[in-house]
């Protein structure tokens, strides 16, 4: 007599109820995408060197910010010490050469935008970070007078957020036309929005798109 063929899975003890298979999450089971998880905040820790106490001593509660984030030193200034505190840097510690400005839009925030100040020291190979925050409508302090290559550097600024300079000596667009309307880089101007009545004056077509 051949042998019975054996149950695909041995039935529960007695009195004990059989156990539910474990649901499929939703999305999975319908086949739906499901988003990734958003990148975490960024995680600065506190910044302390001889530089750092230095600039407290000299400044005070003007630098209300001391921080680092991977590898990247930076402080929060007040900007009407924007100044004065790249001179220090510049002419106490080194930090002689104004690599770069650069800005970044928080519509939410009453001081929408962040300004961003790149030093570099030849002398010991490091770079440092100011940023000072405005709010639309209220000029920077230009600083032109510390470094002479804030010039352009100011004025792309202003050409692609609309922050002015109080004090620089030639206020104007450095990459788009002066007649232009709008600056790019700010959030409610979208990708895809141009200036269509300079690009049909201009350019004899209907959209910059």
């Amino acid at each position: 007599m051949a042998d019975e063929e054996k149950p695909a899975s041995s039935p529960p003890p007695a009195g004990e109820p059989p156990k539910a298979a474990a649901p499929k999450p939703a999305a999975a089971a319908a086949g739906a995408h499901v988003p990734p998880k958003p990148p975490p905040a960024m995680a600065a820790t506190p910044w302390e060197s001889a530089l750092t106490e230095s600039l407290k001593q000299a400044f005070g509660d003007r630098i209300s910010q001391y921080s680092t984030y991977l590898g990247q030193n930076f402080i929060v200034a007040n900007a009407e010490a924007l100044d004065s505190i790249l001179d220090f840097l510049k002419l106490e510690a080194d930090f002689d050469y104004l690599v770069d400005i650069t800005a970044v839009d928080y519509p939410k925030l009453e001081k929408r935008f962040e300004l961003v100040y790149i030093l570099y020291s030849f002398a010991s190979n490091e770079r440092v970070r100011v940023k000072i925050h405005v709010a639309d409508g209220v000029k920077a302090p230009s600083v032109v007078h510390v470094h002479l290559g804030a010039n352009w550097l100011e004025r792309e600024v202003f050409d692609m957020f609309g922050v002015e300079f109080e004090g620089h000596p030639d206020m104007r667009r450095i990459l788009l036309p002066e007649e232009w309307t709008g600056f790019p880089l700010r959030k409610e101007y979208s990708i895809l929005q141009q200036d269509d009545r300079w690009v049909k004056e201009n350019l004899g077509i209907e959209s910059g798109h």
